[in-house]
């Protein structure tokens, strides 16, 4: 393959700007007054600002109230730092971001395929003493595992808990689940990065903190990227079926190969697939893979220059030399048929290699 064509499958970690976010986000840059000046020209950009917000709500059919934010990452500091909960419940596979900004957290403990037990959640949650914040993600970014979200929700529900949503990989792809707070990443759905938002039922879910934003956040709104966000999530998302058949496709040649598939039996995602080469290094391969014009992504996190093994698959209970050997493949709006039959051929190229070697 020559250098100049590259085959992308890493939309997990973030996808290109539509067109029409690239549209909007220019437009948006014409008006470049802060949201929250008194005159004229802020009062025009002010009302661009709730044109985008009310739009952006109808997009997701969500009645609630909308935060928009610099990211997931700000949404997620958000909902867990000024959250008014006394406890806090955290699956172990969550993103490393709810990881870190949820320390102290109770661990829910997780299935063989990453799922949260919903009666194992209501367990705990029963011997919760004061009102608990609890914090799962809708579609893992490593292994593309759905949960379980309506049945968790309803528990959280029952018990009076507040329930987090982590929807950073499944917004604009799936229909939001029954949260509480939800998260979103624009550059997930092809908006730009850098923006994002933190959906509430109930603003009195959280201490206010900050000026903008109702007084939740601090910080002028970014207004070009917010609209370009607004309108990659109001682009078609008919692509899904094709995206399934891809999918299906590249879990039945690897499996074919000799290769395994993470969580196959669970439900998931049809545009993540996190893959096992056996006796093949997760970095070894995304070296040979990048050499080859592919982009792809390790199941293992690159931390202070050292691989570590997956915090993901630790805790499905994937042993750590197995969990070196996994790789993410992520298919987005444009990932051809071609380009999955061409990457099926150099993960078994690189595979047979390594069996003569």
């Amino acid at each position: 393959m020559s250098e100049q064509k590259r085959i992308y499958l890493d939309y997990a970690a973030t996808t290109p700007m539509l067109d029409v976010a690239r549209e909007a986000c220019l437009e948006g840059f014409a008006h470049w007054a802060n949201p929250s000046s008194p005159h004229a020209d802020g009062r025009a950009a002010g009302s661009m600002l709730e044109n985008a917000r009310k739009r952006f709500k109808a997009a997701l059919d969500w009645d609630g109230e909308v935060i928009f934010t610099s990211g997931a990452s700000e949404a997620i500091a958000i909902a867990l730092k000024q959250t008014k909960a006394e406890q806090q419940y955290v699956s172990p596979v969550e993103h490393d971001v709810v990881l870190r900004f949820s320390e102290g957290a109770t661990s829910i403990p997780v299935d063989l395929n990453g799922l949260v037990v919903p009666m194992r959640l209501n367990h705990m949650l029963k011997s919760a003493e004061e009102q608990a914040l609890v914090v799962v993600q809708s579609v893992n970014n490593e292994t593309g595992v759905m949960q379980d979200m309506q049945a968790l929700a309803k528990v959280a529900r029952d018990r009076g808990a507040i329930f987090v949503a982590d929807c950073s990989q499944s917004a604009g792809k799936m229909p939001l689940p029954d949260a509480d707070m939800i998260i979103i990443a624009g550059h997930k759905f092809g908006g730009p990065p850098g923006v994002g938002a933190l959906l509430i039922k109930d603003l009195n879910l959280l201490h206010a903190h900050g000026g903008q934003e109702q007084g939740y956040r601090s910080g002028t709104q970014n207004l070009p990227y917010i609209m370009a966000m607004v309108a990659a999530l109001e682009a078609p998302a008919n692509w899904a079926g094709r995206a399934t058949e891809l999918r299906e496709h590249l879990d039945n040649a690897i499996k074919t190969e000799g290769g395994a598939i993470i969580a196959e039996n669970a439900a998931r995602i049809a545009t993540i697939g996190s893959y096992h080469m056996p006796g093949v290094a997760a970095n070894t391969q995304l070296i040979k893979f990048d050499m080859a014009g592919f982009s792809v992504s390790a199941g293992s996190a690159c931390s202070s220059g050292t691989l570590k093994p997956s915090h993901v698959l630790e805790a499905m209970g994937i042993d750590e030399a197995m969990a070196r050997e996994v790789i993410r493949v992520s298919i987005g709006r444009d990932t051809t048929r071609a380009e999955i039959y061409d990457f099926i051929e150099q993960w078994k190229s690189i595979f047979h290699a390594s069996r003569k070697a």
